[in-house]
């Protein structure tokens, strides 16, 4: 059942893709049978795999079990969480869509590619399988690129799409580097056995921060941050799914299964994990409070929300994986809704920036209201869901260690800067004129319709209702914790007594709330120590400085020369090898130079010959000499004891010799450009490496044989299977048939080429009005 799930999703995604032109905006409702099924599966499934202790589910297809290669997918509390985040937010979205696109085919194609990355994400959240999780993230970062390029004709869409795909994909590269070994030092690349018993070694820390480098890019944290907020060049749906509900939480995703295992049995493991999340979480906060951009806004603070989640999970401590979770499901809520809320005013008003925008009037009341709960969900404002999310993971850290306190310290730093850009974000929606000022003159914008803004609705709802009765997902939540670390509980409760955690909330919105309030001295104050590159100006730098170099190296082992070229193949192949060969091979010994008179007096021919053609300086003379060379050669077949191979050596020999002439009659008569002496060094050592490493390689490979020659049975069923006293025509006509007739068809060709070629140059000069003297 699982693999239908995944796979129904990518049906139904180019199902929808491949008749977007045709059924429009009914392209998403064929999209949206993935979701919906996923939904009702997960309805059947959530009573096991949220009974207690948590049950799991499993599918596994095997193709290669003496490999160890196989897919398995499987379902715990926790996957199902994720499930229900990807499918749920994913089915609200397309029906987002349908009011947003005026392009009906452009609705469906998106659509499709959301149903596509959607079973991508499936895939990685149900694998338990490390190469085929592998498969999933580097598809999520494919569909990713093309949903952020949607609008291809926007150049600021395209350079987002691949700034989004350079950055993910070079960190999936290298966790697939640590996928593997961590595999490798493990013993099997089944994800759960791992966890149970994780291997230790520096090999597996150093497999554990090459994964933990492809989650912190997928999930933007600092400093691989700056393609979220330039991805927002995408349509508001595309950033509503990917941005905040699922792509960036796969990072998330993967450091939550692996922390309780190596937080532990990895040293390094808490403070690089923390920090790199606490720093996210802090200057995303920060950045979150100036943009104008209101989806800008939303995009640094996700960036900062991860930051958060990376904490919560990266620290490995039982409470705390229990209100990653909470928080997970909570930011999720909170954020769709919000990007799906800016969305429907840049859609109505026709800007985002809170600068154009004018006040909303009437008909715009609920948006408001959707637009306002959620924020203060963000913000942790009771009674709603993000404030019973943030009181459990204050009151995770508040009785720990002394490092626990100062994470902790840090979060309600944190949290304070996002009460500030939640009451940010709200203002600017509900009274723009309160952050800069507006022209009142302008007209509301027309009120969405009802339809349009019913996604976010019910989103601000569950918000809502998990926030007054938190009962409803304590469970569910419990359950997914317990699916991380067997010691982890939740507890979730709207009112929790007069409690520790309960002052720091309180504290953190009163600190908040002050901090808007004089938000323009520390708008100042920041803009003034505000670092003097951005993320994204040091990605560019990079890009730009990697195609510099790239330009000049190409210049430099790209410059046209073939000479340059054959010298660098050549000796690169003969040196190598020869020193490969003086490390290791066995010498056999110099073959009998003298048994065989005349083999030596012909051998002295093709040297003569050879010699003759590297000094002869007209073109005309240096083509008969090398074909005396291959004469020479066919001659020595004949001492030998090979006539048949003479013959073949003659006609290939008198063809090439042909088509050498044929050539020469378009060229000057003699070799005008001479090497400088320094060429002509470097020429002789090529040539002399080439000429050793054939010939000790001869002999080495000759005296090498451990195995009877296969020849030995040829010669043995030459007679008796093929009928024939000749053994190499045994071999041509019927050993290696295919083969003979492959090289007479070659021979064909190049026969019919030269033919060709040589009636050309006869019809050019049949052609020519000159006169030959005039030439």
């Amino acid at each position: 059942m699982l693999w239908l799930i995944v796979m129904l999703h990518v049906v139904a995604g180019f199902a929808a893709l491949a008749s977007a032109r045709s059924l429009r905006r009914w392209g998403l409702a064929v999209a949206a049978v993935a979701p919906l099924s996923a939904l009702v599966w997960a309805a059947t499934a959530a009573p096991r795999l949220l009974a207690d202790g948590g049950e799991t589910v499993t599918s596994r297809f095997s193709w290669a079990t003496s490999l160890g290669l196989e897919a398995v997918l499987r379902a715990d509390g926790f996957s199902l969480i994720m499930v229900l985040v990807v499918t749920g937010i994913g089915a609200l979205i397309l029906a987002y869509s349908t009011g947003y696109f005026s392009d009906g085919a452009k609705a469906a194609r998106v659509g499709g590619l959301l149903m596509i990355f959607a079973g991508a994400m499936l895939c990685v959240v149900l694998s338990d399988h490390l190469l085929l999780l592998y498969v999933g993230w580097e598809l999520t970062s494919i569909t990713s690129f093309f949903l952020i390029g949607t609008d291809h004709e926007n150049p600021k869409a395209r350079k987002a799409a691949v700034h989004a795909l350079m950055v993910t994909g070079a960190g999936g590269l290298a966790m697939l580097a640590g996928f593997v070994l961590l595999g490798q030092q493990a013993g099997t690349w089944r994800l759960g056995e791992i966890l149970a018993a994780p291997p230790t070694s520096v090999a597996t820390s150093v497999a554990i921060g090459l994964i933990l480098l492809g989650a912190f890019t997928k999930s933007a944290q600092y400093p691989f941050h700056s393609w979220l907020p330039d991805a927002m060049a995408a349509p508001t749906p595309i950033s509503a799914y990917l941005h905040s509900a699922t792509m960036v939480k796969a990072g998330v995703y993967l450091i939550a299964r692996l922390a309780p295992a190596f937080a532990v049995t990895i040293g390094w493991w808490r403070p690089v994990v923390v920090t790199v999340g606490l720093v996210t979480m802090v200057a995303g906060a920060l950045r979150a409070s100036r943009p104008t951009d209101l989806k800008r806004l939303l995009a640094f603070g996700t960036v900062s929300q991860l930051g958060f989640l990376v904490v919560l999970f990266g620290i490995g401590r039982p409470e705390a994986t229990a209100a990653g979770v909470a928080v997970l499901v909570g930011h999720a809520l909170f954020k769709a809704a919000l990007f799906l809320v800016v969305g429907i005013v840049d859609h109505q008003a026709g800007t985002r920036d809170v600068t154009d925008l004018p006040r909303l009037g009437e008909g715009w009341g609920v948006t408001k209201t959707v637009a306002v709960i959620s924020a203060a969900s963000m913000a942790a404002v009771p009674p709603f869901a993000g404030f019973v999310a943030k009181e459990s993971a204050y009151a995770a850290l508040v009785d720990g260690s002394t490092g626990d306190r100062v994470v902790l310290a840090g979060i309600v730093f944190g949290s304070i800067l996002t009460v500030a850009y939640s009451l940010r974000l709200a203002v600017g929606l509900v009274r723009p004129d309160a952050i800069v000022a507006v022209d009142q003159r302008q007209a509301s914008p027309p009120a969405p319709a009802w339809s349009f803004v019913a996604p976010a609705v019910v989103l601000a709802s569950l918000t809502v209702l998990f926030g007054l009765v938190p009962q409803i997902w304590e469970s569910a939540v419990d359950v997914a914790a317990i699916a991380l670390d067997a010691q982890a509980h939740a507890h979730l409760a709207l009112w929790p007594g007069l409690t520790e955690a309960l002052g720091l909330s309180l504290l953190t919105l009163a600190v908040g709330i002050g901090v808007f309030a004089v938000r323009r001295p520390i708008e100042a104050v920041a803009v003034r120590w505000a670092p003097v590159a951005t993320g994204v100006e040091i990605y560019n730098g990079v890009v730009d400085a990697v195609l510099s170099a790239a330009a000049r190296t190409t210049r430099i082992v790209q410059n046209g020369s073939l000479a340059t070229y054959a010298a660098v193949v050549l000796t690169t192949a003969s040196v190598s090898t020869l020193v490969a060969m003086a490390r290791g091979a066995s010498w056999p010994g110099w073959p009998a130079v003298g048994a065989d008179p005349t083999s030596v007096v012909v051998s002295s021919l093709i040297v003569a010959a050879a010699v003759a053609a590297t000094v002869a300086r007209r073109r005309f003379a240096a083509a008969i000499l090398l074909g005396a060379v291959g004469y020479a050669m066919a001659l020595l077949f004949v001492v030998r004891g090979a006539p048949d191979l003479a013959l073949t050596q003659v006609a290939v020999e008198t063809l090439f010799v042909v088509v050498f002439l044929v050539v020469l009659r378009r060229l000057p008569d003699r070799f005008e450009h001479r090497p400088s002496p320094v060429g002509k060094t470097v020429r002789i050592a090529v040539s002399v490496s080439v000429g050793a490493f054939v010939m000790i390689g001869s002999i080495a490979f000759a005296g090498s044989r451990t195995e009877r020659p296969v020849s030995d049975q040829m010669v043995e069923q030459a007679l008796p299977e093929g009928y024939g006293r000749n053994v190499v025509n045994v071999i041509l006509v019927d050993i290696r048939g295919l083969d003979t007739v492959g090289e007479a068809t070659v021979l064909a060709t190049a026969a019919v080429g030269i033919v060709a070629l040589a009636r050309a140059g006869r019809r050019r000069e049949h052609d020519d009005p000159t006169p030959t003297g005039d030439r």
